[in-house]
């Protein structure tokens, strides 16, 4: 009987690791989303100061955040209100574009 049992943890070790797998890639999309969300606001904060003090909101929010993250970012200003969209890194084009973050500044004028 334990001739027939041996391997069943290697089966059943190769039999959840798709899952394993998945779920790990799961999580990491989900902290890239996050972290996209703070670049956000951090670069909609910078854009409204720049705004405030009569510069260029775009400029600002594109440098207030890393490089890999500008290229999939749009930053709007109208009417005292900076709003960037950001997407978050993702191995899918339609995941990223689906996880898009948005987060708006805003300053008195």
């Amino acid at each position: 009987m334990a001739e027939r049992e041996r391997g069943q943890a290697s089966v059943e070790l190769l039999g959840g690791l798709p899952a394993m797998i998945v779920l790990g890639l799961l999580l990491l999309q989900l902290l890239a989303v996050g972290y996209a969300a703070v670049l956000a606001g951090t670069a909609a904060e910078a854009g409204a100061l720049a705004l405030a003090g009569g510069g260029d909101p775009a400029g600002a929010a594109r440098g207030a955040l890393p490089g890999w993250s500008r290229a999939g970012m749009r930053v709007t200003a109208a009417g005292g209100r900076v709003r960037v969209a950001l997407r978050p890194p993702s191995p899918l084009a339609v995941v990223a574009r689906r996880l898009e973050v948005r987060a708006d500044a805003a300053v008195a004028r």
